[in-house]
């Protein structure tokens, strides 16, 4: 048996009913060029052969005097975890956004290895899907992510390709803090190295007397609790929607280099525009802008090893009406952020950080403080590939993260890269968020704005 790290039993405590804590991932393929009528039935059953996997997608919980623990399933049954559906008529993508929804809705089950897949067929276009989700408590969303890629080849001839869960496994690599749950494992490092974390207390305190200075003085400066209060922070159910949609890169390109600015400025811009709509159609805009939450990397060059990464509160700009003046609001807010952490060394950025997010993840342990908020929403970018991927000689046209829905947080975007494309992938509380999906027009909306603001025709 191996004993869970206090982080991953956090993931099992706070799950509930209404708020279940996997994170998965919706790969759309197409069909190669030779596939005949029977494809998706034959890959099925191959698939269905992989029915010995490597950890950690062999193992189950056991508890052990109020401890969770790692141990092989000795029992393991395929059929639980890999299903082989099909869309109903006529097959459309949305069809295929509501079965996602309905699955992310369910609990896995605890007696069990904590992970399904799901292969979809019947999708418009010579298409099929596939929807893989795992608990939190197993990997993160990095890692989920990095484990899809490793089951697909670059070489559109391979074929005989394993499922994620037949690979060897590579050593388990934690990223910084990538949610409000995550920024708890924070905290517990501020006990760690009691020498080394004593000797920030200063500057930490310095910038926490600047941060409260600031907001005084400016309206679009971000401190914490400045988060209003709005729909999205509400108590949640246990009913997810799921929408998903991809956009150009040039297109985005463009307009970045036109205003000078970031891809990530731009996208919390565009964030910030649908959110804003979507409150208006609602009748639930508040005066005061929103505020997001946004993993930031630190990163200054081309290196690979260990993690720069940060957590800022980001100024959305929702309280304004001109595109052009929001991207403004949105881009001194992160470059605020980036300045104050390039004075930091990396445990003066790690402990301010968790004691940024610390009250909100207290608040999702107990409750106890509703109006204690850091942040309306959560706005991850991941970056993924750039070259065209396949599976079994399948191209891959699209990949959506479906990310973690909390209380009183009851939307999660979360974006990655592949390729030419930027995919969206948002998550919500079905009942507390209702017609979430008018958020993509509203996506779309966004830019068009920002083309009409740029003077491109």
């Amino acid at each position: 048996m191996k004993s869970l790290s206090p982080v991953d039993q956090l993931f099992l405590w706070l799950e509930k009913r209404q708020q279940p804590m996997h994170v998965a991932g919706l790969q759309l393929f197409s069909f190669p060029e030779d596939a005949g009528p029977k494809y998706v039935s034959e890959l099925a059953q191959s698939i269905r052969d992989y029915c010995c996997p490597e950890p950690p997608f062999n193992q189950r919980l056991t508890r052990r005097f109020g401890q969770y623990f790692w141990t092989e399933d000795k029992q393991f049954d395929i059929d639980h975890h890999f299903r082989h559906e099909a869309l109903p008529k006529p097959g459309r993508i949305r069809e295929l956004l509501s079965l996602v929804s309905a699955e992310h809705s369910n609990l896995l089950d605890r007696e069990r290895p904590l992970w399904e897949a799901h292969l979809i067929e019947g999708i418009r276009g010579r298409q099929f899907a596939l929807y893989t989700k795992v608990h939190h408590s197993v990997v993160d969303g990095i890692s989920a992510m990095r484990m899809g890629m490793r089951a697909l080849s670059k070489d559109p001839q391979e074929r005989d390709l394993p499922p994620v869960w037949a690979y060897k496994p590579e050593k388990k690599q934690r990223s910084l803090p990538s949610n409000p749950v995550d920024a708890m494992s924070s905290l517990a490092r501020l006990t760690a190295g009691v020498s080394k974390q004593v000797a920030t207390v200063p500057a930490l305190a310095r910038e926490l007397y600047k941060v409260g200075q600031k907001a005084k003085t400016d309206p679009n400066y971000v401190s914490i609790f400045q988060a209003p209060d709005t729909m999205f922070n509400q108590c949640i159910t246990g009913s997810r929607r799921f929408a998903a949609q991809s956009f150009a890169l040039p297109r985005l390109r463009k307009l970045a280099g036109t205003f000078n600015c970031t891809i990530n400025d731009l996208v919390l811009s565009m964030c910030g525009h649908a959110l804003r709509e979507y409150l208006i159609s609602q009748n639930a805009l508040p005066d005061q802008p929103l505020i997001a939450m946004v993993p930031l990397s630190l990163r200054k060059d081309d290196s690979a090893g260990g993690n720069q990464i940060a957590l800022i509160l980001a100024n959305l700009g929702t309280h304004v009406c001109d595109p052009a003046n929001r991207l403004r609001i949105v881009q001194a807010s992160v470059k605020d952020a980036k300045r104050r952490f390039a004075q930091m060394s990396p445990e003066e950025i790690l402990n301010f950080t968790a004691l940024s997010m610390t009250p909100t993840g207290l608040n999702l342990l107990t409750g106890l403080a509703p109006k204690w908020r850091a942040f309306n929403v959560i706005i991850s970018n991941v970056p993924g590939p750039r070259e065209p991927l396949y599976w079994n000689g399948a191209r891959l046209r699209g990949m959506y993260p479906v990310s973690v829905v909390l209380d009183r947080i009851a939307l999660n975007i979360t974006l990655t890269s592949y390729q030419d494309q930027l995919e969206f992938g948002l998550i919500a509380c079905r009942r507390t968020l209702p017609s979430m999906q008018r958020l993509l027009d509203y996506l779309e909306n966004s830019i068009r704005e920002l083309e009409i603001a740029a003077g491109f025709k």
